[in-house]
């Protein structure tokens, strides 16, 4: 197939011969899925903490951004601070009273590992999310409560699973109120999305037109407010799925440099811009988006509005989650790009172990 074919076809058929590992599955069984982690994460027995320092989401990659979408979905609920660590240790206010989440899919993601021990060293509560692995091991051994993962998924795909797992601990430690109806209601909404946006869709169906209308350019995805961590897990998408070159900003704060760069897009090469919308976005910020989008479209081959689903934030987070995983799957049809294929991602890591 050709790498510029915007007109192929994108039914089931051609999504499913484009994808040997049948990763569009995983991706349309989001809503089993949460229910799911659900289930795992009242099998994991976790006990109230007492956390008046927070919560800390200690992952990387597609793993962090599931924590920072967690704490868009409690939106004005939070109680308490949660934030991410994605490095080889903690953030420097992190103190014993500070619950610290470690997130791994294969449990031997070696930042997360730092963090665990780091949080270890501190004295500070801690409860890991994985699969497996050295974590895993880690944690029952010295007691830690482990909420287990299923297994046999691509990391970014465990979305529901590290999601959930952040909201509920942050029930557990204070953060936040339990949001288990919150996520039962968005999981019946998402079968909705699924028969609206997935292969069984029209050909003119919204997650299908915006593939087209993006693939051959260069994205850059910005939220404001509960859409920016989508706009990160979107461009991560691309990045993963696709295998293109993908960026996110965030707004109002792009809008004070970011947009003068835009002047000299056309210069050097296809971009386009895609701003993520919510009910709930600032009045302002939802001013400059519109302002922003209109001084960008003479440079770019096209700019595009995307806005969340449904009621509750919970439900708003994960239906973008959907949209932009179906739209980077569509994006690998149009390309010819198999999306379970192995990545620089997998070469760096295999390269740093040996």
């Amino acid at each position: 197939m050709s790498s510029t074919d915007t007109t192929a076809d994108l039914g089931r058929e051609t999504v499913s011969a484009n994808d040997p590992t049948d990763q569009i599955t995983d991706v349309l069984a989001l809503p089993e899925l949460l229910r799911d982690a659900l289930w795992k994460v009242e099998s994991a027995g976790l006990k109230e903490i007492d956390s008046p320092g927070g919560m800390v989401f200690a992952g990387m990659g597609a793993t962090a951004t599931a924590g920072l979408l967690a704490r868009a979905a409690l939106a004005d609920h939070a109680s308490l601070p949660i934030l991410p660590a994605r490095a080889y240790g903690l953030p420097v206010w992190t103190t014993p009273q500070t619950t610290v989440l470690c997130a791994s899919y294969s449990g031997d993601t070696e930042e997360t590992l730092a963090c665990y021990e780091a949080a270890g060293a501190l004295g500070a509560p801690r409860v890991v999310v994985t699969t497996g692995g050295q974590l895993a091991a880690q944690a029952r051994a010295d007691g830690v409560p482990v909420i287990p993962v299923a297994g046999g998924l691509a990391a970014p795909n465990a979305v529901a699973y590290m999601l959930v797992a952040a909201l509920e601990v942050a029930a557990q430690c204070g953060a936040g109120p339990r949001m288990t109806s919150e996520i039962d209601v968005a999981a019946e909404h998402l079968e909705d999305l699924v028969v609206a946006w997935g292969p069984d869709s029209p050909e003119d169906s919204a997650a299908k037109s915006l593939a087209r209308a993006l693939h051959g350019s260069v994205p850059v995805i910005s939220g404001a407010g509960l859409t920016v961590p989508l706009a990160v897990r979107f461009k991560q998408q691309l990045n993963h799925i696709a295998q293109t070159p993908a960026f996110a900003a965030e707004l109002p704060d792009a809008d004070h440099a970011e947009l003068a760069g835009w002047a000299g897009a056309d210069t050097l090469g296809r971009f386009s811009a895609v701003f993520l919308d919510d009910c709930d976005t600032h009045p302002r910020a939802q001013a400059r988006l519109a302002l922003s989008k209109e001084l960008i479209a003479p440079h770019v081959v096209g700019t595009h509005l995307v806005a969340t689903r449904g009621q509750t934030a919970v439900e708003r987070v994960l239906s973008l989650v959907l949209f932009g995983d179906l739209v980077a799957h569509y994006w690998a049809v149009l390309s010819g790009v198999d999306p379970g294929a192995e990545t620089p991602v997998e070469m760096l890591k295999a390269d740093l172990i040996s």
